[in-house]
């Protein structure tokens, strides 16, 4: 009784906030939201739903701290100096490359975690006050402001560019419950022939366009089309708002979360 009482002493000690929350991203990862449960929780981390509860309050707070951490983690990925500086004053990437570099790194965290873009959706929609969304915001806002964007343009221009990212995202997202969306690079090439041949077979009269471009679907690559996408999204905003001289610095980099 003694060994058992300081076994769960133990447990107790070493579980915390940090732990709870890389494991829910784990099981999310392996089995998908619907599965991320109290008991599943318990289960892994061999302790009770009492220590669960003590951290997070609910399953809500849970998915926001997953999300908030596997967000973090992909724009970690991004550059560390403001566009246009480095520590010696020298130039760097610009505001674009940085635009980039963060819409590719949340791609990429979507392409390797499936259940975030849901999440992503959800979070921005529902809690626009929450870390997710003042994340992904500001990750995007700076390198807009940096571009030259005038100032009453901010919003409408950083939400133009998340809209886009969530969307594609979201569409290229492999796992989403459905058995007819292709799970791997072989289901994806079988699935984007199919597709091609019918495209192909298509009336020449009601679908001259159709026909036209159902080769390029068939070997088109998920990433370089979200980044040409993103690119398409730039082109527009600094033809709007040309480039000048002067820009005001960008701020420290962005708080690690809790």
């Amino acid at each position: 009784m003694a060994i058992r009482t300081r076994q769960s002493q133990r447990r107790r000690q070493v579980l915390t906030r940090e732990r709870i929350v890389e494991t829910a991203v784990e099981l999310l990862d392996a089995v998908g939201e619907g599965a991320l449960t109290v008991r599943a929780l318990t289960s892994r981390l061999a302790t009770g739903p009492g220590a669960i509860y003590w951290h997070i309050g609910n399953m809500n707070e849970l998915l926001e701290a997953a999300t908030d951490v596997v967000v973090a983690t992909a724009l970690d990925t991004r550059p560390t100096q403001p566009a246009g500086t480095t520590e010696a004053g020298g130039a760097v990437g610009t505001p674009q490359d940085e635009i980039r570099a963060v819409a590719l790194g949340l791609f990429d965290a979507v392409t390797e975690h499936p259940w975030l873009a849901a999440q992503l959706a959800v979070q921005l929609t529902r809690n626009p006050w929450g870390p997710v969304t003042l994340r992904i915001f500001e990750s995007i806002g700076r390198p807009v402001r940096t571009l030259g964007v005038p100032q009453g343009d901010w919003f409408t221009t950083t939400s133009t560019l998340v809209h886009y990212l969530l969307g594609a995202t979201a569409q290229t997202s492999q796992k989403t419950g459905d058995d007819t969306v292709p799970g791997s690079e072989a289901d994806r090439a079988e699935f984007l022939n199919t597709a091609s041949r019918a495209w192909q077979d298509l009336d020449p009269d009601d679908y001259p366009f159709i026909r036209a471009i159902a080769e390029q679907m068939r070997e088109h690559d998920d990433r370089e089309q979200f980044l040409t996408g993103i690119d398409l999204v730039l082109t527009g905003i600094t033809t709007l708002h040309p480039p000048t001289t002067s820009r005001p610095p960008a701020p420290e980099r962005l708080p690690s979360p809790d």
